[in-house]
């Protein structure tokens, strides 16, 4: 046998159609198809064990108590509890808003609005946070738009007929405000028109009962409200009063000065007798029915009351239920 006869090797044996020429290299290596699904199941099974192990992550959430458990230290986020111990601390200044309603600038009301639009100034330096609090004697300015705001603040002289209250109407009454409409304005040159802006916060500035008639003051601008109802106010309130009764042996006297109500001494007043049935009242203070009450304690009966002065403004010929604007140049 030829060398060439030795080194020959066997021909290949040709593949069968659908034979898989490395199913056995595949058996070798990766064992039998059946054995591999075997194994999923153990890996899943040592893998869903080690879940729980994460849960042990929740404690670091702890809920903060309101207050702390007695016996346990205060820890560092729980350090705004002791937040109260310096409430009682005394504060320095005064509110700025309170201090602007004392100088009669306008009302709080009115300063709290104009501070939140940035439109007061202290000592040059603008101030746009409530409750700040400044020295008294601090210098404060005003921005043109608290100018103009206030500018176009109108003050109002109504003839409040019997029927209607002056402030908050209880169930079944009728606030004096509604009278103000354009039909019932009573015009001079010179004065706006009616409009609904006018209505915008517009309150009484004083008492004037259900069952009485005559000037009642609406106004916008807290200045006038200071003035008029402020408790330290000095403005006059005239008043004519028709009585039924006997009054009691120096009861003139004692409405003049020395009667109380609600356990506090009233202001001195100016009281006269017009005639048998008629009182002539000018007051400074403005209780609840105030003058009926003084009446009552002299013996006389309130059978009319009309207020026909406040300040130096008169009632004069304006109608019942008609208003007008205060007009420039008038005042209290």
């Amino acid at each position: 046998m030829s060398d060439s006869g030795r080194d020959a090797k066997p021909p290949r044996r040709a593949v069968k159609p659908g034979e898989d020429p490395w199913a056995k290299w595949r058996k070798a290596e990766g064992g039998s198809p059946a054995e591999a699904p075997a194994e999923t199941p153990v890996k899943s099974r040592t893998l869903r064990p080690a879940r729980p192990a994460e849960k042990p992550a929740a404690p670091k959430r702890p809920a903060q108590p309101a207050h702390p458990p007695a016996g346990r230290p205060l820890s560092a986020p729980a350090a705004p509890y002791s937040a109260p111990a310096a409430a009682g601390a005394p504060r320095e200044g005064v509110r700025l808003s309170k201090v602007m309603s004392e100088r009669g600038i306008c009302s709080r009301r009115e300063a709290d609005l104009w501070i939140e639009r940035g439109w007061v100034f202290v000592d040059g330096q603008r101030i746009s946070e409530l409750g700040t609090r400044i020295d008294p004697s601090a210098e404060i300015t005003l921005a043109s738009g608290a100018k103009e705001d206030q500018a176009r603040q109108v003050t109002i002289l109504l003839n409040k007929p019997v029927g209607y209250v002056s402030g908050q109407p209880e169930p079944g009454s009728t606030p004096a405000v509604v009278l103000i409409t354009g039909e019932n304005q009573v015009k001079a040159t010179g004065d706006a028109d009616f409009k609904p802006y006018m209505l915008k916060n517009l309150a009484p500035a004083g008492r004037l009962d259900v069952d009485s008639t005559g000037l009642l003051v609406l106004t916008q601008d807290g200045r006038v409200a200071k003035l008029l109802i402020g408790d330290d106010s000095k403005v006059e309130k005239e008043y004519l009063v028709r009585v039924s009764g006997q009054i009691i042996a120096n009861g003139l006297e004692l409405l003049n000065h020395g009667l109380e109500l609600d356990g506090k001494p009233l202001k001195p007043a100016r009281v006269k007798q017009l005639n048998e049935d008629q009182l002539h009242f000018i007051l400074k203070e403005g209780k609840k029915r105030q003058i009926r009450r003084m009446c009552e304690l002299v013996g006389l009966r309130v059978t009319g009351l009309k207020r026909v002065r406040v300040g130096r403004l008169k009632l004069g010929d304006l109608p019942p239920g008609k208003w007008r604007l205060l007009r420039d140049g008038e005042g209290f």
